[in-house]
């Protein structure tokens, strides 16, 4: 199925694809209607408050510097008020949830101005340096959406998930 390219319908898709992914699990989320950095506010039964996500998205993997091997990458503020930010790669249905400190960590690019980029190679056969770069989806498993969520909202249950 070939998808849209329109901005508005991938960021509104992605962040229907991390509402549907927490509601699998027991967890419950909204959407706001503006635009503050903020896109979903985030409620686990037996939180104590709710947690902010910021939401980015991409439709599918592009050719990194637009010839190179196939990467995906995300933009995000360095100062985000969001708790957590959720990168969504619509053409798998994938989402990986990162707190705060742990997207800027990872990020590979920082701006003057405040700005930071993280990305991956989905391609799987980039060969590693000495230092463990660059990453490759795989690095990035464990920020999984499936595996991030119980251990950020330990007290969630899976009532929705299959047994």
């Amino acid at each position: 199925m070939a998808l849209t390219r329109n901005p508005l319908h991938i960021g509104a898709g992605g962040e229907l694809l991390v509402q549907y992914q927490l509601l699998k699990l027991g967890i419950d989320s909204a959407r706001m209607t503006t635009d503050a950095g903020i896109d979903l506010v985030v409620y686990a039964p037996g939180a104590q408050e709710a947690t902010t996500v910021q939401v980015k998205t991409v439709d599918r993997a592009t050719p990194s510097g637009g010839t190179g091997k196939m990467a995906i990458g995300w933009n995000f503020p360095h100062n985000t008020p969001a708790q957590l930010l959720a990168f969504v790669l619509l053409e798998r249905d994938t989402v990986w949830l990162l707190t705060r400190a742990q997207a800027r960590a990872t990020a590979q690019q920082h701006t003057d101005k405040g700005g930071r980029r993280i990305y991956w190679y989905t391609d799987l056969t980039i060969p590693k340096r000495p230092d463990g770069s660059p990453l490759i989806e795989t690095d990035v498993d464990r920020f999984l959406l499936e595996r991030q969520a119980p251990l950020l909202f330990p007290s969630a249950h899976t009532v929705g998930a299959p047994h």
